[in-house]
């Protein structure tokens, strides 16, 4: 039965928080909450834990998952920057975009774009999530919290535990935090391209 963590919002209790990164560590699966949406998250380089949510979401092995990082300094060593493409995401994050890149020799091959070698990247604008990665350390492999059969992702951490309170290992109940999803921009081409339009507002990047 999974753990049930009531996090404040705005200022997030320090203890909980570690216990959190803990259980990631020990490769746990969490569903926390993000600035669009809730999120299923598992530590980075663990198979075993990414092929439990892939069976939670009934996701096939080309579904791509996001890779959720504390501040660009972290994300640089997943993803490629050029000067511009840095300045650009620094000026929005955190924030609720997506950004898409050319990975780095860091990512398993497993969360790759088969053919383009890129990975999707964010940095949140929400407090829980932040703490939880400066204390985690590592970026969260993380894919929306959008049970099957469902559109949207699912919205109340209660309902949350007692769907999932036998497939994840905690739930961090962090309040309301929308329905809407981050706006997906690859940037890994030489032009920026939209790919979904989402809570971020995408004119900044010419789009």
């Amino acid at each position: 039965m999974s753990q049930f963590f009531q996090i404040h919002p705005d200022n997030p209790q320090k203890r909980l928080i570690a216990q959190a990164a803990q259980i990631l560590k020990e490769g746990g699966i969490i569903a926390y909450p993000t600035d669009s949406a809730y999120a299923l998250g598992c530590h980075l380089d663990d198979k075993a834990a990414l092929e439990r949510i892939r069976r939670i979401r009934q996701l096939d092995d080309k579904h791509n998952f996001t890779l959720v990082c504390s501040d660009l300094s972290q994300a640089s060593n997943y993803a490629r920057f050029d000067n511009h493409n840095f300045r650009l995401i620094k000026a929005h994050t955190p924030g609720a975009y997506t950004f898409i890149l050319r990975a780095t020799g860091e990512v398993p091959r497993r969360l790759q774009h088969p053919k383009r070698k890129t990975v999707g990247l964010r940095v949140p604008a929400n407090n829980i999530a932040l703490d939880l990665l400066a204390a985690h350390g590592e970026p969260i492999m993380s894919v929306s919290l959008i049970l099957p059969g469902e559109k949207l992702p699912m919205l109340d951490p209660y309902d949350i535990r007692e769907a999932l309170e036998h497939e994840v290992d905690l739930v961090i109940d962090g309040g309301y935090c929308g329905v809407d999803p981050t706006t997906v921009i690859d940037l890994s081409g030489d032009e920026p391209e939209l790919i979904r339009q989402g809570v971020g507002d995408a004119a900044p990047f010419g789009l």
